[in-house]
C-alpha cells in the first residue's frame, strides 16, 4: 500500500508538472490573443464603414445635387432623413463649401462638425466616443456637375462592433479553454507514456543495453536515434577523464587499494586463469617454491595482492596438492600472505585436450601470425568446454555474494563468460585477452567460432592490448554473429546485455618487488661473467623468451649470425645470452622448434666461437625472476624480436631494471609495446639484416644517447605501470555497477 501511495503521488506530481506550465502558457496566451483579435475586428469594420459611407454618398449625391439646385430644403430634410433610417446609420448632415452644416438629421452629434475630429481613441482620425457610444465619421465631398459644392456627413453607430467583439472574445476565451483540457489531456496521457519508455530506455542505457524497447517488441524507439550518440559523447568523457588521471595520478599499491574502497567497497574480487602464480613443486631438500615465467602472472599477481581476492588455477605442480586445505585453498605468497589460491585438478587426458590440444594447438597458433598452421579436433573442443565449465562451477562457489568482480584471464576461457552470466546476471565480469586477436578471415578457420564469440560476450568488459586487436574483434563479431556493433562506442549488443570492448595495454610492477635488494650493475655484471665465463671486454647481448615459436628466437639468432658475418670486429667482442624456459615440450610443434633453435645457436658457435669465447650462449631451463632481473642489469643490450605479441613485458622488465639508464632495446614492430616505448629502437624481425643493423648499432650507441632513450622509456614504464593497468578496468567496472544499481533503483521507483 505504501509503495501504491507513493506511486500515486509520484504520478500526480508528474501530471501537475506538465498540466500547470501548460495552463499558464495557454492564459498568457489567451491574454495575447484577444486584443488582437479586438483590434482586427475594429480595424476591420472600418474599413467596411469606410467603404460604406462612400457607396451611399455615391448613391445619394445625384439626387441630393438636384434637390440643392431648386433649393427645397423640406425635400432635402425628407432625402437625409431616409437614409437613416438603417439602422447602422446613425446620423447625417450636409455642409457647404465653406464648412457651415446646412442640413442635418435630429440625432446629428453636436460634437460633431463639417470636417474629421482628431480623436486620441485609434490610429483611424475616424472614430469619435460619444455619451451614447463609440460612433464612425465619414466625411465625402459632394459635386454637382462635377464641381465640388460641399460635402455629406455621415456618423455611423459602432455599438454593433464592440458586442460583436465581447462575444468574439468570449468565444475565444471558450475555445482555449477547451483547448487547455484536450491538450492537458493529451499531454499528460503522453507524458506519462512517454516517461516510462524514457525511464526504461535511460535504466537500459545504464545497464548498458544496446537495443532500447520501451513499447513492445519494436525495434524503432524514440531513444535510439540517440543512444549512438550518446555512447560516443560519453566515451569521449571517459577518454578525458582517463587522460586526467594519466597526467595527474600516480597509481602504486596503496593508490589500488584506495580505488579498491572507494569504487568497490566491499566487492569481492576474483581472478581465474590456467597458469597459477606460485608452483610448489617436490624437490631434494623438500618442497620448493617456483614462480612460472608467465607475462600473465607478472601483471595480475600484484594486483591480487592489492586487493587479497580468490585467484582460481589449474594445480599443475608436483606438491601442489599437498599444501591445500580441504577445499583446496592455499595463501601466497609464502613469505606474506595477501590472497588466497584455489587450484583446480585436471587429469592428464583433460589436460591434454583442453590446455594442450584446442587452447594451444588451435586457438594459439589462429590467434598468432606465426606460420604454423592451427589444428582442431572435437574431443580437444569438448574437453575445453568440460573444463571451462569445471572453472565456472569454481567461481561459482566461491563468490560470497551473486554480484561479484571476476577478471578472467586469456583464451584458455574463452566460453568461461557466458557460462558465468548464466548463473551470475549480476555479476560484473571483465576478461582480458592476453595474446593478439586475428582479423575476421583468420578468426574463421575455427569450426565453433560462433561459441567462442558468444562465450567471450558474456564479458561486461573484454580487453585487448591495443585498438587494433578491440577493432579486429568488433569486426570477427559484426561478421559471424547476429549482434548490435557499435564501433564509434566499442560496445556490442546482445540478448539485452552489453560488451564494453576496450584496450588496456598491460604493463608490470613498478618498482620491481626487488628494487630495495637488488645488487648493483657492477655486481650483476660480474656474476653473469662469472657464471658464464664471459670476459670482461665483451658486450652482452640478452633474449628472455619462452621457447615458443612467436617469439622471433630464431629470426633473432639470424640477426646475431648476422651481425658477426658484417662486422667482423665483434667476434670475441660480442656474446649473445638466449634464456628460453621450456614450454608446451610435450607438444609436437615445440619440441621440433627446441631442435632448430638448438642447431641454430651450435651452428653460429662453430662458426665463430674460439677459445675462451662462445657468441650464443643457449639456456633453455628455468629461472626465477630475480635471477632473470640480474641478467637485465648486466645486459648492454636486450632484444625481443616476437613476431606476434600481444604486449610482451620482457621488454618493459628490461627497462625497469635499468636504473643507471644505460643499455639499449631492440624491439619488434609486431609486439604491443612498440606502440609505447618509442625509443626502442624498432625493428621487423623477418628482415634479419635490419635487425642486425639495429643490434650492431645498440652495441655502439653512445653513452648519452643510450640516457635520452631509455629515461624516456622509464618514465612511461613507471606512469603506465600495471596499477594503472588494473585501475582502468575496475574503474570502468565501478562505473558499469554504478549505472547498474542506478538503473535498478530507477525501475523501483517506475
Amino acid at each position: 500500500m505504501g509503495f501504491q501511495k507513493i506511486k500515486s503521488s509520484r504520478s500526480l506530481r508528474l501530471t501537475l508538472r506538465f498540466v500547470i506550465p501548460l495552463i499558464v502558457v495557454m492564459t498568457l496566451l489567451a491574454f495575447l490573443v484577444v486584443p488582437l483579435v479586438d483590434k482586427l475586428t475594429l480595424r476591420w469594420s472600418v474599413r467596411d464603414l469606410d467603404m460604406r459611407s462612400k457607396l451611399i454618398t455615391s448613391t445619394f449625391q445625384e439626387p441630393l445635387g438636384d434637390l440643392l439646385v431648386q433649393g427645397s430644403s423640406k425635400k432635402i430634410n425628407s432625402l437625409i432623413a431616409r437614409l437613416t433610417q438603417d439602422e447602422r446609420l446613425y446620423a447625417l448632415g450636409y455642409c457647404d463649401g465653406q464648412g457651415k452644416l446646412l442640413y442635418h438629421t435630429s440625432t446629428f452629434p453636436k460634437d460633431v462638425g463639417c470636417s474629421l475630429p482628431n480623436s486620441p481613441l485609434h490610429e483611424s482620425p475616424a472614430l469619435v466616443r460619444l455619451p451614447q457610444g463609440l460612433v464612425h465619421v465619414a466625411v465625402n465631398p459632394v459635386s454637382i456637375d462635377g464641381v465640388p459644392t460641399g460635402s455629406l456627413v455621415l456618423v455611423h453607430d459602432m455599438s454593433y462592433v464592440e458586442r460583436r467583439s465581447s462575444e468574439t472574445r468570449k468565444y475565444i476565451l471558450i475555445l482555449f479553454a477547451i483547448l487547455c483540457l484536450v491538450t492537458s489531456l493529451i499531454t499528460v496521457l503522453v507524458a506519462h507514456l512517454s516517461w516510462r519508455g524514457w525511464m526504461t530506455g535511460v535504466r537500459a542505457l545504464l545497464r548498458g543495453e544496446g537495443l532500447i524497447k520501451p513499447f513492445a517488441k519494436s525495434s524503432n524507439s524514440e531513444l535510439q536515434p540517440l543512444v549512438g550518440d550518446l555512447r560516443a559523447l560519453l566515451r569521449t568523457i571517459d577518454s578525458e577523464r582517463r587522460i586526467a588521471d594519466d597526467v595527474t595520478s600516480s597509481w602504486n599499491p596503496d593508490a589500488l587499494r584506495d580505488l579498491l574502497y572507494k569504487q568497490l567497497a566491499g566487492e569481492q574480487i576474483l581472478v581465474v586463469s590456467n597458469r597459477e602464480p606460485y608452483i610448489h613443486m617436490k624437490g631434494k631438500d623438500g618442497i620448493e617454491i617456483h614462480r612460472p615465467a608467465s607475462g600473465l602472472v607478472t601483471a595480475v599477481e600484484p594486483v591480487m595482492r592489492a586487493c587479497s581476492g580468490i585467484w582460481i588455477a589449474h594445480g599443475g605442480g608436483t606438491a601442489d596438492y599437498d599444501v591445500v586445505d580441504k577445499k583446496d585453498h592455499v595463501r601466497v605468497p609464502p613469505e606474506h600472505p595477501d590472497y588466497t589460491l584455489r587450484r583446480i585438478w585436471l587429469s592428464q587426458e583433460e589436460e591434454k585436450g583442453y590446455y594442450y590440444g584446442f587452447a594451444n594447438e588451435g586457438l594459439w597458433p589462429l590467434c598468432h601470425i606465426a606460420h604454423v598452421r592451427p589444428i582442431f579436433r572435437t574431443s580437444d573442443w569438448q574437453q575445453y568446454v568440460a573444463i571451462n565449465q569445471r572453472f565456472a562451477d569454481a567461481v561459482i562457489r566461491e563468490a560470497e555474494r551473486d554480484d561479484p568482480v571476476v577478471l578472467v584471464q586469456d583464451y584458455h576461457f574463452a566460453l568461461l563468460p557466458e557460462m558465468l552470466r548464466k548463473a551470475m546476471p549480476k555479476a560484473t565480469i571483465i576478461t582480458f585477452w592476453h595474446i593478439p586477436w586475428p582479423n575476421p578471415e583468420s578468426f574463421g578457420i575455427c569450426p565453433w567460432r560462433e561459441e567462442l564469440l558468444q562465450g567471450m560476450l558474456g564479458s561486461t568488459i573484454l580487453g585487448f592490448h591495443t585498438p587494433f586487436h578491440c577493432k579486429n574483434f568488433l569486426e570477427t563479431v559484426d561478421r559471424y554473429l547476429e549482434t548490435r556493433v557499435e564501433h564509434a562506442s566499442s560496445t556490442i549488443s546482445h540478448g539485452g546485455n552489453l560488451t564494453l570492448v576496450e584496450a588496456y595495454p598491460i604493463s608490470i610492477q613498478w618498482p620491481p618487488p626487488w628494487q630495495e635488494s637488488q645488487p648493483c650493475i657492477a655486481d650483476c655484471r660480474a656474476y653473469v661473467r662469472s657464471t658464464l665465463n664471459i670476459q670482461d671486454h665483451c658486450l652482452i647481448g640478452l633474449g628472455v623468451d619462452r621457447l615458443d615459436y612467436t617469439k622471433g628466437i630464431l629470426e633473432r639468432l639470424r640477426a646475431v649470425e648476422c651481425l658477426l658475418e658484417n662486422h667482423p670486429d665483434m667476434i670475441g667482442r660480442f656474446c649473445f645470452v638466449q634464456i628460453a624456459a621450456p614450454s608446451r615440450s610435450v607438444l609436437e610443434e615445440y619440441q621440433a622448434f627446441d631442435a632448430r633453435v638448438r642447431a641454430l645457436a651450435s651452428q653460429i658457435n662453430l662458426r665463430f666461437a674460439s677459445p675462451g669465447y662462445l657468441p650464443v650462449q643457449l639456456k633453455i631451463e628455468h629461472h626465477e625472476p630475480e635471477e632473470v632481473n640480474r641478467y637485465y642489469r648486466a645486459a648492454d643490450v636486450c632484444m625481443v624480436t616476437s613476431l606476434h605479441d600481444g604486449m610482451n613485458l620482457v621488454a618493459k622488465e628490461y627497462v625497469a631494471a635499468r636504473d643507471d639508464e644505460e643499455g639499449v632495446l631492440v624491439l619488434s614492430r609486431f609486439t604491443g609495446a612498440a606502440h609505447e616505448l618509442y625509443e626502442a629502437l624498432i625493428v621487423n624481425p623477418y628482415h634479419i639484416e635490419q635487425t642486425a643493423d639495429a643490434l650492431y648499432q645498440a652495441l655502439t650507441m653512445p653513452a648519452f644517447e643510450q640516457q635520452a632513450r631509455m629515461r624516456s622509456m622509464r618514465s612511461m614504464v613507471r606512469d603506465f605501470n600495471v596499477y594503472r593497468w588494473a585501475a582502468r578496468m575496475l574503474l570502468d567496472a565501478a562505473r558499469i555497477r554504478q549505472r547498474g544499481k542506478l538503473a535498478n533503483r530507477i525501475g523501483m521507483q517506475l
